[in-house]
């Protein structure tokens, strides 16, 4: 990666990844046509497409137009296993509809997934009466199906994917189902639920948040636009922060206030946005932001910014020795799970740029003031971890070589291609 000394332009993102998982999940499961535009074109919610075909939901793709035939809550029984490839989003949530069919699925992944938890989704479907078969706790994953039974769970981990599985299997559930977290997560899966047409409840309690949704509710299809990826927006808004002169415009971002935490934390650490034209989409808010560069001050992201923040931390601790007063991050313990050990990969991969890192359990502290110099990196198979250290090696001195970077298509699948766009030498 080339020096640069500003980053300027517009970027048009790709679909939102959350919104595109559940959109094409509940589309498949509703009645009638839907009709999404701008869907994320990561090979993740490929594979959710892919897995949706596999159990007879008709789709096709017409000019980046994904139109979905929708087949109700029943379901085909699958004939080969249903491939998830490197996507946890696509394992963890389609088991919950899977759990409520009358068959038997197979649900597998790359080497990767292979190695990702799924105990925190088999746990409360087999309480709501699936019968799940795994490896330790981990895929592949043997779903048989079952009528299902509402439960009352209480979340033992922040998981938005962990929500949306048993608010999906809820669908198939005699009674009403309970879900409550401790920490608000995500609520993506709430606001498409309503707007395929769902009823359910939701709001503050004395130990955080829950949700209430009765089962049997049938879904209608609908047509809508997906937002712009706010978690692929960060690489472009951290690539901005680093040069005092950058000028770069976002248009139809996704501003869901569960997600857009990341502003706030970058206008904290010295960013200047400003966001206009906002409207709403299905319930989700969308709006369009212009951001400048400015001098980089340091943070500290724990507890609910942590949650908040999961997929945008590692790119935010890339840049985190050009800050003046460092990062640290706390109560992140979720990134040694992911794709990679994130909390590892930053660590190493800061280090072989000459940067001082103290690694933790759950987070990262590190210091501010520091330079960094090129040097070759490992992406660690991990998209994210290739398109932070992208945005770092932006503001190093000399070459920067990041192995495996093709993983970046995971999610975005153009990434190094915009970024090179908008960076100025």
């Amino acid at each position: 990666m080339r020096p640069s000394f500003n980053v300027r332009g517009t970027v048009q993102l790709p679909g939102d990844k959350s919104i595109s998982h559940r959109y094409a999940m509940l589309a498949g499961i509703a009645e009638g046509p839907s009709r999404l535009e701008n869907y994320s074109t990561g090979a993740d919610c490929a594979s959710t497409l892919a897995c949706m075909r596999a159990l007879g939901v008709r789709w096709q793709c017409t000019n980046g137009v994904i139109e979905i035939e929708g087949r109700g809550l029943a379901l085909a029984p699958p004939i080969q296993p249903l491939d998830c490839g490197n996507s946890g989003s696509t394992m963890r949530m389609l088991s919950g509809i899977v759990a409520g069919q009358k068959f038997v699925s197979e649900m597998i992944g790359d080497e990767s997934l292979s190695r990702r938890p799924m105990q925190r989704v088999i746990t409360p479907l087999s309480q709501m009466g699936a019968t799940i078969g795994s490896r330790e706790g981990k895929p592949p994953l043997r779903i048989t199906g079952a009528a299902l039974n509402a439960i009352d769970y209480k979340m033992p981990v922040a998981s938005a994917q962990v929500k949306s599985c048993i608010l999906f299997a809820s669908l198939y559930a005699h009674g009403e189902t309970r879900v409550e977290e401790s920490l608000r997560t995500r609520d993506h899966t709430e606001v498409a639920l309503r707007a395929f047409g769902a009823q359910l409840e939701q709001g503050a309690i004395d130990s955080g948040h829950e949700i209430r949704i009765r089962g049997g509710q049938r879904l209608r299809g609908i047509e809508g636009r997906i937002p712009g990826d706010l978690s692929s927006a960060a690489f472009f808004l951290c690539a901005a922060a680093l040069f005092p002169n950058s000028q770069l415009t976002l248009p139809n971002l996704l501003m869901n206030p569960t997600r857009a935490r990341l502003l706030d934390i970058l206008m904290q650490i010295g960013l200047r946005i400003s966001v206009t034209q906002l409207d709403q989409i299905h319930g989700e808010i969308v709006g369009s932001i212009q951001v400048e560069g400015g001098k980089l001050r340091g943070i500290t992201i724990s507890g609910l910014d942590s949650a908040a923040l999961i997929d945008e931390l590692p790119v935010l601790a890339a840049i985190a020795p050009y800050t003046e007063q460092g990062v640290e991050i706390r109560d992140a313990k979720e990134l040694r799970v992911k794709e990679s050990d994130r909390i590892a990969a930053v660590a190493r991969n800061l280090q072989r740029m000459g940067a001082q890192v103290e690694e933790r359990e759950d987070g990262l502290n590190i210091p501010g003031g520091q330079a960094l110099h090129g040097a070759e990196l490992e992406s660690f198979s991990d998209h994210r971890i290739a398109m932070a250290f992208a945005v770092a090696a932006l503001r190093a001195r000399g070459e920067t070589l990041i192995r495996g970077a093709e993983s970046a298509a995971i999610s975005y699948p153009t990434f190094f291609q915009t970024l090179e766009q908008v960076a100025e030498r």
